[in-house]
């Protein structure tokens, strides 16, 4: 545990690991596999007592590499649609493709902040919105606003549960990112309960709640 801590914390004092956290975030903007919440959350944890990276600059990276990533898959939605690669023709991503499609012609803009806090969630709206020919100018300034609100959070979420262990800076990141995803799930019920609608993260588990 103590060479875990070691590495973590050396790895973050890196100039390099801010760049990591850039390429995370962008590539999790059209790709969900790759895990950007993790990155961010598990070193904002280990910034909270160990003072690197610094917490300004993560969140700037972080902000910024998700705006780029979402509009990156806009386009991608507008050259090639939601069928090109075998990741998108599952069941899953389709049904997630169907809904996204759906809401952005009924509240495109709640729909666009909501989504950056769901990994498929975003990637099927980005794309969405592209193959639908959402305004992109719109799209833009919508993205830098969601980007901004969720780099903030998800480096707030790892500051402030990261303080709690400054002797153990694995435990406190992996701490760190299990309550940023609950706090993301209860987000997602919260507004889909006020809506009176089936939870975003429902509907994409289950193909049937998209007909």
């Amino acid at each position: 545990m103590q060479a875990i801590n070691d590495f973590i914390l050396a790895a973050a004092g890196q100039p390099w690991v801010l760049f990591l956290v850039l390429a995370c975030c962008f590539i999790d903007g059209f790709f969900p596999p790759i895990p950007s919440e993790s990155v961010v959350v598990g070193l904002a944890a280990v910034a909270a007592t160990a003072d690197v990276p610094n917490p300004w600059l993560l969140t700037a990276m972080a902000a910024l590499g998700a705006f780029a990533g979402d509009n990156f898959a806009y386009l991608i939605g507008r050259r090639v649609g939601t069928r090109r690669w075998q990741w998108m023709r599952g069941p899953r991503m389709q049904s997630a493709f169907r809904w996204a499609g759906r809401e952005l012609r009924k509240r495109p803009a709640s729909l666009i902040l909501v989504a950056r806090f769901i990994p498929i969630g975003r990637v099927a709206v980005n794309l969405t919105a592209g193959v639908t020919h959402y305004p992109h100018l719109r799209f833009v300034g919508l993205t830098v606003l969601s980007a901004t609100i969720w780099a903030a959070y998800s480096v707030g979420i790892g500051l402030f549960f990261g303080q709690w262990f400054e002797n153990n800076h694995f435990l406190g990141a992996v701490i760190a990112i299990v309550c940023a995803v609950g706090l993301g799930i209860v987000v997602d019920l919260v507004i889909n309960r006020i809506r009176g609608k089936v939870p975003v993260v429902e509907r994409l588990k289950d193909p049937d709640l998209q007909e």
